[in-house]
């Protein structure tokens, strides 16, 4: 019931005692939404405030609704068609390197965007007619896809994502502070995998946990599982099969991840951030209770393995004050606004979710005489 003013900044072991960190609850909650004692008490609040009344339908999550299959078939890719039928143009591979703004004391405007398409530079000059409306930060930057013999790199180069963002950041303070998110590589990176069963043997212990036949059709697990003991703090979940349209009848699919990337193993002896998906699949086999004299043989000819390793994938729980994230439509702003996570929405809406990436995208562009407000 705090206010958000008071918990601005702070972290959640600032907050909560070391007696609150050492709950059922809490196990619960970080592993449901990858919060660590080091992350936002501002943001556990609106969690807290967001999901609570929940609570009894978030361990199956039959609190929740999900698509048939995953949401790039389900959601972006029907979106993306139609969008192409009414006419939208789509410039895949462009980086777009900076934005122009003209500022004054009462009137802020876009004036042209940059770009680097095929190695050219190129860009557009903007009227006040045209809008703008550009997504700030990316959890998903600089990921890197391992296999089942090649661990994911951890990559702390260049981010364009967010060094656009600091471009447009250094032309105004109401466009955000970038670096409270985006410079602390080793707070906000994150790793999972995808492990695909290859025939019925894995299966079969996911059976014995979930009480579901996997290959149903049905809800698998439900909600996530995960193994209170482990080193990694490793979670999975298996949702309804199959997951991509594709997908053959008898593979099945399961999440993996884990919220401590840099801890030995209790199996492997090696951190997750070292694995090759070949030993995340090991690590995972001995929390499912797999006999040990198995689990090098069923890693290796039943399933196949891709970690995924995210340096700023948990960049959005970072302890924040109110002008960290710039409003969607700054003040003043006449053609332009910010979309995406690490814009401020002003609602009751959570970071990690649907609803906070469509809620931005949902705010009015402010009316000018000449045009038609956007819907």
């Amino acid at each position: 019931m705090a206010t958000r003013e008071s918990m601005e900044g702070k972290r959640i072991n600032e907050v909560f005692s070391e007696d609150f960190l050492t709950t059922t609850f809490w196990m619960y909650w970080r592993t449901m939404f990858a919060f660590e004692e080091r992350h936002s008490a501002l943001e556990m609040k609106l969690y807290l405030n967001r999901f609570i009344h929940l609570i009894g339908g978030l361990p199956d999550f039959t609190a929740l609704k999900f698509t048939k299959y995953n949401q790039y078939e389900s959601l972006v890719l029907p979106l993306y068609r139609w969008l192409l039928d009414q006419g939208v143009t789509f410039r895949f591979g462009t980086e777009v390197t900076d934005v122009d703004f003209a500022i004054t004391a009462d009137r802020k405007t876009a004036t042209a965007i940059h770009w680097i398409a095929e190695g050219v530079s190129g860009g557009i000059d903007l009227g006040d007619d045209d809008l703008v409306l550009t997504t700030i930060g990316s959890l998903t930057e600089n990921s890197d896809n391992g296999d089942q013999h090649t661990p994911a790199k951890l990559d702390q180069g260049p981010a364009p994502a967010w060094d656009l963002w600091r471009r447009i950041a250094a032309q105004d303070p109401s466009f955000g502070h970038p670096d409270v998110f985006g410079s602390h590589i080793p707070q906000t990176k994150w790793e999972s995998a995808t492990v695909t069963t290859l025939d019925r043997r894995i299966p079969a212990y996911i059976e014995k946990i979930a009480k579901r036949d996997p290959f149903s059709g049905r809800v698998v697990t439900g909600g996530s599982v995960t193994a209170t003991d482990s080193s990694w703090l490793l979670s999975w979940t298996v949702n309804r099969q199959p997951h991509f349209k594709q997908q053959p009848q008898d593979q099945i699919v399961v999440w993996v991840y884990s919220l401590f990337v840099d801890k030995p193993g209790d199996y492997v002896k090696k951190s997750m951030q070292e694995c090759t998906g070949e030993e995340i699949t090991q690590e995972w086999l001995y929390y499912m209770g797999v006999p040990l004299a198995e689990i090098a043989e069923l890693a290796a000819e039943a399933a196949t393995c891709v970690p995924v390793m995210m340096p700023y994938i948990t960049a959005f729980f970072m302890p924040r004050q109110a002008n960290d994230r710039p409003a969607v439509v700054p003040s003043n702003a006449v053609n332009f606004a910010f979309l995406g996570q690490f814009a401020e929405a002003g609602t009751r809406d959570t970071i990690f979710t649907v609803e906070y990436s469509v809620r931005t995208g949902m705010a009015r562009v402010p009316e000018e005489p000449s045009r038609t407000p956007l819907p």
